[in-house]
């Protein structure tokens, strides 16, 4: 197989991007000078550590629970394949990671989350699984998986696995002995159920990928068996005990070996309706249901029967009592896909369910606005009130955070790179956990059909089945560029790696966004390791305040920390009175400018287009009396 190697930019056209890159990021800085010398000031890495031996939250009944590790924690997700490649074979593998940890310490995050790894055929990226309890040869062997363990152990990073429970491959030897006949020891342990009279399916149940029949015909039983995802992936029966203490015992192996906990693929769909009725039609004036493309099919019906059952939550009662027996582990299960993410992500969480959810909350096809912000943290806060949530923007499946909220502001307007910038810090300043999508952090965008993956190199069979109407999730899984000057930018030395690797992901290598202190990858590194010595955002409450658009303004409190957060989400230049606080002390270093101005007796703070504002406020302030008096665009 012969393939074109990506340019490589030429030094002087690398030295002069640089260049301008470095010229505006001074443009940037100083432009808005905070000039205040009556401030108590001092850079953030020079400040102690707020912190006790042991830190405690409340529920909205006001009982005091012992704080985790998890509720806080900021999750790396690797997808081994695009990661890094270790032998040459084009796709990534457990070796690669593990030569690669030190740059996911660099960041500073607090776990890593490993996509399936397990022997598969790889119908679906791993997600169709034959052995839960193997390494696939594709990524190394079960040793390499126990000395990556054993490494990011030592290095301080906890590591989280994929669970994949809800279905398996067809290839499977559960489904194989399954499908032989209705009487054989694995009969019942997949949905199986006879059609209807005239010989069609036995229901109008639809896949979430494919967009028709979630039913296909097992020509050696006469029966359809049921699948939500590929027809390669047919559902378990989790109404059959045995099926459910046989895949536990499964994940009680990756517990004794000693992983950290375990994400839950697609949890909501674990049950199934056992009357088998049809879903019902969504009605014209229903709201589309979260995370799911308005072009799919299964828009068209209610998610009633085939999923998202209340029988659900007794199943994850099943789960937890195993994670019990191993003190210090998480379950984080994905609910994306259903009518009301988080509704139904908050009702997942509990003493004896899930310990935490992620959701699909900030991925709308909108503008990011300050309103928008204040909604879905209203929404938040009424349903996650025992704590349990889990943020994400981008990920194998649901596309990049570059490419998010529609690319463009309320205006129209592509997003600036300020913007990005900002929304790194919000994010990271949010209650809860946080999931960072390999690639995020470098600020790359998603990959584009047919222009960087030719039509005939699609990989996804949920893209190759509805392309172009739907364009598949290959767009966020192509491999990650570490070294700009080495072929398929160091991913691989093969001759072509699994995916392509777009050129202007080139441009984002990790090796130049290292060298300029001002990159959105040291952005992150950034706020991730002031976040780290912020008892009050690792562990606070959080407080909206009541703040005129365009700024989005919030308080962060626990113990003898307090820290006032206001963003400028908009392209103007925004003034907020800050007379309120006869005291603050303005968070210095992060990389955000901003400008003090006194003016008719009052105390503002000028913030430039998708700028912040933090600062600690005494730890005596009386919280209910802390809204800003105003925030308002500047005068022109």
């Amino acid at each position: 197989m012969t393939s074109t190697q990506p340019k490589k930019p030429q030094k002087h056209q690398q030295q002069q991007q640089q260049q301008r890159q470095s010229n505006h990021d001074e443009e940037r800085k100083t432009k808005f000078q905070f000039v205040d010398p009556r401030r108590k000031t001092s850079q953030w890495w020079r400040d102690p550590v707020v912190n006790r031996r042991a830190w405690v939250w409340e529920d909205d009944k006001n009982m005091q629970h012992q704080g985790e590790w998890w509720q806080h924690a900021v999750i790396y997700q690797i997808s081994p394949q695009s990661f890094k490649d270790s032998d040459g074979n084009g796709s990534g593998d457990i070796d690669g990671v593990i030569e690669k940890l030190d740059y996911i310490v660099s960041l500073g995050v607090d776990a890593l989350w490993l996509c399936p790894f397990y022997e598969s055929p790889m119908d679906d990226f791993g997600y169709d699984i034959t052995d839960m309890q193997g390494v696939d040869p594709l990524f190394g062997s079960i040793s390499d998986f126990k000395r990556m363990l054993k490494i990011a152990h030592s290095m301080g990073l906890r590591v989280i696995i994929d669970q994949v429970w809800n279905h398996t491959s067809d290839k499977h030897p559960w489904f194989l002995e399954s499908r032989k006949d209705r009487e054989n020891s694995k009969a019942d342990w997949y949905i199986w159920a006879d059609p209807k009279p005239d010989g069609s399916p036995p229901n109008n149940w639809l896949s979430a990928f494919m967009g028709h029949s979630a039913w296909q015909w097992g020509p050696e039983r006469e029966q359809f068996y049921m699948y939500n995802f590929l027809a390669s992936q047919p559902d378990l029966n989790w109404h059959n005990p045995r099926v459910v203490e046989t895949v536990l015992n499964r994940a009680k192996f990756w517990l004794e070996l000693g992983v950290d906990g375990f994400r839950i693929d697609a949890p909501n769909f674990f049950m199934h309706d056992n009357q088998l009725r049809d879903n019902p039609p969504r009605p014209d004036d229903a709201p589309r249901p979260d995370g799911v493309a308005p072009d799919n099919p299964i828009v068209r019906q209610l998610f009633k029967y085939s999923f998202c059952r209340p029988e659900t939550i007794e199943a994850l009662n099943k789960i937890r009592q195993l994670m019990d027996q191993y003190p210090g582990t998480v379950t984080l299960g994905e609910v994306t896909f259903c009518e009301d993410t988080i509704a139904l992500a908050s009702e997942y969480v509990g003493e004896d369910r899930l310990h935490s959810t992620y959701h699909s909350a900030l991925l709308a096809d909108e503008p990011m606005t300050a309103a928008f912000m204040k909604k879905m943290m209203t929404k938040m806060q009424e349903h996650f009130n025992r704590g349990g949530d889990c943020w994400m923007v981008g990920n194998h499946d649901y596309g990049r955070l570059r490419s998010r909220w529609t690319g463009k502001d309320i205006n129209g307007n592509p997003y600036s790179e300020d913007f990005y910038q900002m929304m790194t810090a919000l994010l990271l300043c949010l209650p809860g956990a946080f999931c960072l999508y390999q690639g995020d952090e470098l600020g790359l965008s998603e990959a584009r059909i047919p222009e960087d993956i030719p039509v005939e190199k699609i990989q996804d069979p949920f893209g190759k089945a509805l392309y172009p109407a739907i364009k598949g999730r290959d767009t966020s899984r192509t491999p990650m560029p570490w070294d700009s000057t080495k072929p398929f930018a160091d991913f691989t030395t093969s001759d072509e790696p699994w995916l392509p690797i777009p050129e202007h992901h080139i441009d984002r290598s990790v090796n130049l966004q290292n060298h300029n202190p001002d990159s959105i990858l040291n952005t992150w590194r950034r706020i991730l390791h002031w976040r780290k010595k912020q008892p009050a955002v690792e562990a606070g409450g959080f407080r909206i305040l009541a703040v005129d658009d365009p700024v989005f303004g919030f308080i962060r409190h626990y113990a003898e920390q307090c820290l006032l957060c206001l963003f400028n989400m908009s392209d103007e230049v925004i003034q907020c009175n800050l007379s309120l606080y006869e005291e603050f002390d303005p968070v210095q270093g992060l990389g955000f400018s901003y400008t003090f101005i006194e003016e008719d007796g009052k105390q503002l703070v000028e913030l430039p287009a998708y700028s912040l504002f933090f600062a600690n406020l005494p730890p005596s302030m009386n919280l209910d009396n802390c809204q800003l008096k105003s925030c308002q665009l500047e005068n022109p």
